[in-house]
């Protein structure tokens, strides 16, 4: 297990599968002003989500795919939406122990549930406002990357 704490910490790296470029950009913005240490990689759709975990592709080579230390899924993508990429990660032991968040615009019942039965570590729906939005990926990244103890994401 490697500790998010300490002086000799690596930056953390984070997976983004998001879409749109404005909530992209947001993310980048809210971990940039949160002084989060973090490598933040961006895929556009569910696809490229699947090939960048399972490193297919243009993302075969591990220096350009690094194990996430967190991945944040939104669930309405292109190609292949978000809970089909939650559903495949099941399959895939190389995906397994991945912290997994939505961060998504659904507030469907059924979105949630099948989210956290597929094994997602939170649920959250984006705030519309700009600030709360900052605010919102600010506290998930102190959380999850600095007073969560996770798993070596090297290899």
């Amino acid at each position: 297990m490697m500790s998010r704490s300490g002086p000799a910490r690596r930056p953390a790296v984070i997976l983004l599968a998001e879409d749109d470029p404005g909530d992209q950009e947001l993310t980048r913005r809210a971990l940039e002003e949160g002084s989060i240490s973090s490598e933040l990689h961006v895929v556009e759709d569910g696809e490229q989500a699947l090939d960048y975990l399972l490193r297919r592709g243009d993302y075969a080579d591990p220096a350009r795919s690094p194990r996430p230390d967190l991945f944040l899924l939104d669930l309405n993508m292109p190609r292949i939406d978000g809970g089909q990429v939650l559903h495949e990660m099941k399959f895939h032991p190389e995906c397994a122990g991945i912290p997994t968040v939505v961060l998504t615009t659904s507030r469907q019942e059924e979105d949630i549930i099948r989210s956290y039965d597929l094994g997602v570590k939170s649920f959250i729906t984006k705030p519309v406002e700009f600030d709360e939005f900052i605010r919102v990926v600010r506290l998930l990244g102190e959380y999850w990357l600095e007073l969560v103890s996770l798993p070596d994401g090297e290899g």
